[in-house]
């Protein structure tokens, strides 16, 4: 049995067409903030070391790593990391200077990943690779200007936290990139200006 609209009574409707995709700049706008609500809660979580992120931030990055160019993909970031400074109230510290660096690091990382890489690498791969370069940065900051040598003590604990975090927001971002209606057609909307048509 069928209803009017040739569709069995217990099936959920089609969503209604949303009408013509976004204009980048709004796009990027909404990821953007999505970025920053993440963080937002991320702040809430207790750090086990020093400077060190989950990086659930990251997620609206890794999904459109392979359909943003790289300067997108900065721009995305510099909102987020902007964004993150003005609502920890971090934003004239070193903290800042930490993380802009630590994303830029691993931004360039995954970009570089997932060009060479291709479908090859996951966006696990991918993940962990960007958040293993964060972290190596902000350690070396942190010898630098912060603790000095000493902080190379933290380094092994903070590595493998990186590569836990990257393992985990990677695995989620694979998710999302695979089963989210929405993310499906965004990616749809922008195939034009793929990752692999030069930045």
């Amino acid at each position: 049995m069928t209803s009017l609209g040739g569709q069995s009574p217990g099936a959920l409707p089609d969503p209604p067409s949303s009408g013509p995709a976004p204009s980048l700049t709004d796009l990027l706008a909404l990821l953007a903030a999505v970025a920053i609500f993440c963080s937002t809660l991320e702040y809430l979580i207790p750090k086990p070391v020093p400077f060190f992120r989950i990086g659930f931030a990251n997620l609206p990055l890794l999904v459109m790593i392979r359909v943003f160019r790289g300067r997108h993909l900065f721009s995305l970031a510099l909102a987020k990391v902007l964004g993150q400074g003005l609502i920890n109230g971090t934003l004239a510290s070193y903290v800042f200077l930490f993380s802009l660096a630590g994303t830029l690091a691993s931004v360039a990382v995954m970009i570089g990943v997932a060009r060479t890489g291709g479908n090859r690498v996951s966006l696990v791969g991918i993940s962990t690779a960007g958040a293993l370069a964060s972290n190596v940065v902000q350690v070396s900051l942190s010898v630098l200007f912060i603790f000095g040598p000493r902080s190379w003590v933290m380094a092994p604990p903070f590595l493998v936290l990186g590569v836990v975090a990257g393992v985990s927001v990677g695995g989620l971002a694979e998710y999302l990139s695979r089963r989210s209606r929405w993310v499906a057609r965004i990616t749809g909307d922008y195939r034009h200006i793929l990752l692999g048509r030069g930045s």
